[in-house]
């Protein structure tokens, strides 16, 4: 395992430009990945993840304004010039992009779409390629002969497992799976999920999770970032993230996912009122302060820093009410039933 720390990403920011003038997507986020380990990156549509990632691989659009470090084995991707950023891609670091069928091209064989990397990067005979090709998708669960099948003669999971056999074709060092169980059944997400993640304890590879689903991530992850209007507002280990969330936005989409049989679930549905802030037109002070349950004065003017918390220093949070040991929810209505006289 190498001595150097996998990926850091360090004060990252993204800036769109468009006809509505610029749109900050990621404002200054850090993280940091180790060989073998995996991190998941949570929150809403248009918090900025998929962005973050993009960033990673340099798959922005022209025009867009990346500032910050990213180190991928100590080399800033940033700073890389085309060619060895086209030489990092696939060998070095790969991505599992949301939605399989749009990933793929319709034209190509399953066999030869794989195939392509490999061919590329590590300039093999095509007869070499092939085998390849037949342990990858072994390796996925899939048989040989589906090399020769197009992308609309499988399902949603088998196209998934595709993108995950492109996606280790050169035995990258990171692997970048952006809501790769999205589109999926209950049965084959499960099945996809627990492949990646014995592919990463298997290669000792690091990961970036993407989703929206804590739940999934806390299944897959060894640590959770959860973003909000391009920030990191929460930041620690998966299932305490999970299961005990210390900012009330982390809280929230945690508890968007009910416990089958779960009565209080069932009585007192929580949910999150509105939607995310216009990134051209962010509130001030802390920007989830206008969906806060507990919204405090100095919320609506003060941004509360990314810190470890005094009673948790493993656990960071950007919330002033956390930081001061408060309870980041309020408490649910008493149900008449249950009420006493």
């Amino acid at each position: 395992m190498s001595l150097v720390t996998l990926l850091q990403i360090q004060d990252l920011h993204v800036t769109y430009s468009g006809s509505r003038g610029t749109i900050p997507a990621v404002r200054g986020v850090d993280l940091s990945l180790d060989p073998g380990r995996t991190i998941g990156l949570a929150g809403e549509s248009g918090c900025g993840k998929s962005t973050l990632a993009a960033a990673i691989l340099r798959l922005l659009p022209p025009r867009t304004e990346v500032t910050g470090k990213i180190l991928l084995d100590g080399k800033d991707v940033l700073e890389m010039s085309f060619g060895a950023l086209r030489a990092v891609r696939w060998s070095s670091a790969s991505i599992i992009f949301q939605g399989a069928m749009h990933a793929l091209n319709p034209m190509h064989r399953i066999g030869v779409q794989i195939a392509e990397p490999i061919l590329l990067h590590e300039q093999v005979e095509e007869k070499v390629a092939r085998k390849r090709v037949a342990e990858l998708l072994d390796q996925v669960g899939l048989p040989v002969w589906r090399s020769s099948s197009y992308p609309h003669e499988l399902s949603g999971g088998q196209r998934q497992r595709v993108m995950i056999a492109m996606a280790l074709a050169c035995n990258p060092d990171l692997i970048i799976a952006d809501e790769a169980t999205t589109a999926l059944d209950v049965m084959v997400q499960a099945q996809v999920l627990d492949l990646i993640s014995n592919l990463v304890r298997d290669r000792d590879v690091g990961m970036i999770m993407i989703s929206h689903d804590l739940s999934v991530l806390a299944d897959t992850c060894d640590e959770v970032a959860v973003m909000y209007a391009g920030k990191v507002v929460e930041q620690g280990h998966a299932h305490e993230v999970f299961a005990g969330a210390r900012h009330p936005y982390s809280d929230a989409l945690a508890s968007a996912f009910p416990v089958i049989g779960d009565v209080e679930a069932r009585h007192r549905p929580r949910g999150l009122a509105g939607d995310p802030p216009d990134p051209t037109d962010l509130p001030s002070g802390c920007t989830f302060h206008p969906r806060c349950p507990v919204a405090r004065d100095d919320c609506l003017t003060v941004v509360p820093p990314l810190e470890a918390l005094a009673d948790d220093p493993q656990r960071r949070s950007a919330c002033h009410v956390a930081q001061d040991g408060l309870p980041i929810r309020t408490p649910a209505p008493v149900r008449m039933e249950e009420s006493t006289t």
